[in-house]
């Protein structure tokens, strides 16, 4: 009757879903569980359920899960709940446990082999062994190869076609990817140590080539959870297999709309056939939001009903059950320097009308887009945590870049232009300004320099002003000194360690948490989906990213971009994830929008702007600079295009810079669209500044009148002291 009494005890509180889930019968059992819909609370309670009420022993049940953080979660929940003795661990963790368990009966009553902490340092050496010289971020570009191959049951023999057929974007050549893999495997081996990988297939091999191991086992563990069941990898699901041999009693929970790390090996295939694989499967759909507002939960079902693809099969449709909160913000900002300090400004002001700083979050694509944010939350006197990676200018890459750069000041002449000064200098460092190389590591290390390139081009934009008596004063270009002295200062103010602060995180690092206050940012093409993302899949998974960001969130939300990376660059649209901006005019924010009331001096004011040629109101950056929808003809004057271009290479030349730092591409197609006669008309063309407008309005405007590029082009007119 006790017994009785404490499980019933246990579905006190649940709601009818959750309920349906713990008392659903023994065998097979698929949670479909959305964000912030109670998953852990729903399979804690069923193996408390079951254990209270004697159907099964807690100590005949294995819980896997993949963070020490959770299985220390889901433990913590099972001892208030008055289930001790389960084992609640993670798949490394199990299988771990069980190979030392019987390392002396497997391996004849030898030690168990050293297990490595990271592949980075042999990887290093079987590259070179294969002829392949790497720094260390090529090396854990290899090591995260090796991992996919291993994680996904491939062997390197077999790596080239696996690769091939999961269209992998390898650091190097395939084939040499193999050869380096066959080499560590052998350096494994002379070294007597192991992986993590050859650790979860250690404990498949005891399983299925050794009875009594396996016997001893399945008399052990009798009933299975897996938790985040949508990231698991075949090695994970072939050991999953041997733990079950054919046995059916398994509870798995996931949610194939959070599918983020397929590139890791992980895949949502298991959690998709589930009912196929087990045709008596009980399936469960918990899509009551106790996390979010009614308004997040709204943007989240938004942006993930257009969702294609195999995932979007098991797509859940949330309910929002907290009371009603303020609508998700959607701002847009000229570029990101406005959007990095509009964000802090709006970050100070939650912080003083009461919300800790440990519960806002501000969360970006890629590590290096942190620095903008770094350097305005120390300018706001925001205290800040970078979660999941090194502060930017704690980072190898950029420390070795600073010393580059001081080092250059001594050999690049001084009236080198800036951002080209910076170029060359990274040269050293093995930085360069074409495509971005393969591979995460080396992508990473690679964007986190071109953000210095990014900071030189906006710290040259503001030009030192120099006083010159009564006569007034005049603008001193800055130099590579300056710019050294500046990236010092700036380090020094970012140095200062923090106990609680603002959360800065990639959108990868921050699942499975949760902010009071959440801002999603630089939500732009080519950032948010990435560039990278080049097929059907891969933009899906950009989707589902996107949609784990929105989930973070429980009261505030925050979604931004700037419609160019630096002031005055290339115009770039907004993502094609986001919801359809309010056309009716007043602010550029999401349909329904409620902004926060405080100041905002870095957000760019809304000017209404229409289609010339159809009326309607145009908000995509390159649409406004254009003055046309995209898919209006164009009117463009093309002897006029082909004179601006011709301008632009000659200015760019004497400059010794990027034509693209002249005037963008598009800037060009605006003007010759658009022939303005003055310069209140070029002005109003986005991309065109004061300081642009100074440098070649006159120029510009003599070309649309007519002029040709000798005449407005002598070599003088365009040096940088102007």
């Amino acid at each position: 009757m006790v017994v009785h009494s404490a499980s019933e005890h246990v579905l006190a509180g649940l709601d009818p879903e959750q309920r349906s889930a713990v008392t659903a019968p023994a065998g097979p059992v698929c949670i479909l569980a959305g964000a912030g819909t109670g998953k852990t609370r729903a399979i804690t309670s069923r193996i408390a359920h079951r254990a209270l009420s004697g159907e099964i022993s807690p100590r005949h049940v294995l819980a896997v899960t993949f963070t020490a953080r959770a299985a220390a979660e889901m433990r913590h929940r099972l001892t208030l709940l008055g289930a001790q003795g389960v084992q609640a661990r993670t798949f490394h963790a199990a299988a771990l446990r069980q190979v030392r368990y019987f390392a002396p009966r497997l391996l004849s009553g030898r030690a168990m082999p050293e297990l490595l902490d990271s592949k980075v340092r042999l990887v290093t050496l079987a590259a070179a062994r294969v002829g392949l010289r790497t720094d260390r971020a090529a090396a854990r570009d290899l090591a995260g190869e090796i991992e996919w191959a291993k994680s996904s049951l491939v062997e390197p023999t077999d790596y080239v076609v696996a690769a091939a057929r999961a269209l992998r974007d390898t650091p190097h050549e395939a084939a040499k990817v193999a050869e380096v893999f066959t080499a560590y495997e052998q350096l494994k081996r002379s070294n007597g140590v192991i992986d993590f990988e050859d650790m979860l297939r250690a404990a498949v091999w005891g399983i299925e080539e050794h009875p009594d191991v396996g016997e001893q086992i399945r008399t052990q563990y009798r009933h299975f959870v897996v938790d985040e069941y949508q990231d698991v990898n075949p090695l994970q699901q072939r050991l999953l297999d041997a733990w079950l041999a054919g046995r059916n009693d398994l509870t798995v929970v996931g949610d194939a709309s959070q599918t983020i790390y397929s590139f890791t090996g992980a895949t949502s295939a298991y959690l998709v056939d589930f009912p196929r694989r087990h045709r008596n499967a009980t399936v469960v759909r918990l899509v009551r939001d106790y996390r979010s507002t009614p308004q997040v939960v709204g943007l989240a079902n938004a942006v993930i009903s257009q969702a294609r693809g195999t995932e979007a099969r098991l797509r859940l449709e949330l309910s929002g059950q907290r009371p009603p909160g303020p609508e998700p913000d959607l701002r847009i900002f000229t570029d990101e320097p406005a959007e990095a300090n509009a964000v802090a400004a709006r970050c100070r002001a939650l912080i003083d009308a009461g919300t800790p700083a440990k519960e806002i979050a501000v969360l970006f694509r890629v590590n290096a887009q942190s620095e903008a944010y770094e350097k305005a939350l120390t300018e706001a006197a925001v205290p800040y945590v970078v979660q999941g990676a090194e502060r930017f200018f704690e980072r190898t890459e950029v420390r070795q870049a600073m010393v580059a750069l001081r080092a250059a000041t001594r050999s690049i002449p001084g009236e080198t232009p800036l951002p080209a000064a910076v170029v060359e200098a990274l040269t050293a460092v093995g930085w360069a300004p074409d495509a971005p190389p393969a591979g995460g590591a080396a992508r990473e290390r690679w964007e986190a320099l071109s953000a210095l390139v990014q900071l030189s081009e906006e710290y040259a934009a503001s030009p030192e002003v120099v006083p010159i008596g009564e006569a007034g004063s005049v603008e001193r270009p800055v130099t590579l000194t300056d710019f050294t002295e500046e990236l010092a200062r700036r380090a020094a103010q970012q140095h200062v360690p923090t106990v609680d602060g603002v959360t800065l995180a990639s959108l990868h690092s921050a699942k499975g948490l949760e902010w009071d206050a959440v801002f999603l940012i630089g939500l732009a093409e080519g950032t948010m989906p990435t560039t990278y993302a080049k097929t059907v899949e891969q933009v899906e998974e950009e989707r589902r990213l996107l949609y784990v960001g929105i989930t973070r969130a429980r009261q505030w939300l925050w979604l931004s971009y700037a419609a160019a990376r630096s002031p005055g660059g290339r115009a770039r649209r907004p993502s094609r994830f986001l919801p359809q901006l309010d056309r009716s005019g007043g602010t550029e924010r999401a349909a329904g929008g409620v902004g926060p009331a405080a100041k905002r001096p870095e957000r760019r004011r809304t000017q209404i702007v229409s289609c010339r040629i159809c009326g309607a109101t145009l908000l995509a950056g390159p649409d406004r600079k254009l003055g046309r929808c995209p898919t209006c003809p164009s009117d463009i004057d093309d002897e006029l295009h082909e004179r601006l271009r011709e301008w632009r290479q000659r200015v760019a030349g004497a400059q010794k810079v990027p034509a693209y730092v002249v005037f963008t591409d598009a800037t060009l197609v605006a003007l010759a669209e658009r022939r303005p006669e003055r310069s209140e008309e070029l002005i109003a063309i986005a991309g065109i500044g004061p300081r642009k407008l100074g440098l070649y309005g006159e120029s510009v405007l003599a070309l649309v009148g007519g002029a040709g590029v000798d005449d407005v082009c002598p070599e003088k007119t365009f040096e940088i002291s102007s």
